[in-house]
């Protein structure tokens, strides 16, 4: 007899059990099918090419995004993660799977970038690199495609995890499948009782607003088109958001 639900965390792995492990994207035990999915780095799939997302490229060359301590959630090859660091960021960059961080490597290696660490991590287990965690503070976060294949009850270690890394004042950047465009459209409770996410979750912008209503809108629009010969990334299949964490208060002497 099983009796060892105590803490908010065993709830949240308690409902990761609730899904078939084929539909597992999110935990260190989904790094082989990511593994796979990277195996061929010829495979025609758009966001495999070196091109940052267009609109991370816009929110620094807006002044959006001053260069600062940044990291990179589900990095892939390291397309992102790249340009950051060729732009004077000191970047994190963190995926489960080995093949997609050994990729990035060897792009960073080609091009003699400098200021960039790869980890191999699972963000809920607990951010780790070569020197220990990786805590922070981040001015930075950003992440291109890594929310949309979370289940629902794990955007609370979601926004737990921006709670603790991210600096007041920095911004959060993210591209999540929008709804009407790309991903399941179906209400929260349905993939429980599916036990599968569909592919990944559509959000609305009445949605992405609520989840993060703790930080402050900078921008919220669709990614703008990109053609296969730009030098940037763009599926308009995909929300672009950009976001920024309250600064800390001051304390005036009295």
């Amino acid at each position: 007899m099983e009796r060892d639900i105590r803490t908010v965390e065993d709830v949240l792995r308690l409902l990761d059990g609730l899904f078939a492990p084929e539909a597992d994207r999110w935990t260190a035990g989904a790094a082989g099918w990511w593994d796979g999915f990277y195996a061929d780095r010829g495979r025609p799939v758009p966001f495999f090419a070196a091109a940052p997302d267009e609109n991370l490229v816009s929110y620094v060359a807006r002044g959006l995004v001053p260069a600062g301590r940044a990291l990179d959630l589900g990095c892939g090859p390291g397309r992102n993660a790249l340009h950051l660091a060729a732009l004077g960021f000191t970047v994190d960059a963190v995926d489960l799977s080995p093949a997609a961080v050994a990729w990035a490597g060897d792009r960073a290696r080609a091009a003699g970038a400098t200021g960039v660490r790869f980890h191999r991590g699972d963000a809920f287990g607990g951010l780790t690199g070569p020197g220990g965690p990786l805590s922070g503070p981040y001015d930075l976060v950003y992440d291109s495609g890594c929310f949309h294949h979370l289940p629902p009850h794990r955007r609370i270690s979601y926004l737990a995890l921006l709670d603790r890394v991210l600096a007041p004042g920095g911004h959060f950047g993210l591209t999540c499948f929008a709804a009407g465009e790309m991903g399941s459209e179906l209400p929260d409770a349905a993939f429980y009782r599916r036990s599968r996410l569909e592919g990944g979750l559509a959000y609305t912008p009445e949605a992405l607003r609520g989840i993060f209503a703790g930080l402050t809108e900078v921008e919220l629009r669709r990614m703008r088109d990109e053609p296969p010969e730009s030098e940037w990334f763009g599926e308009p299949f995909l929300w672009t958001a950009l976001f920024r964490r309250p600064p800390a208060p001051t304390h005036r002497m009295l």
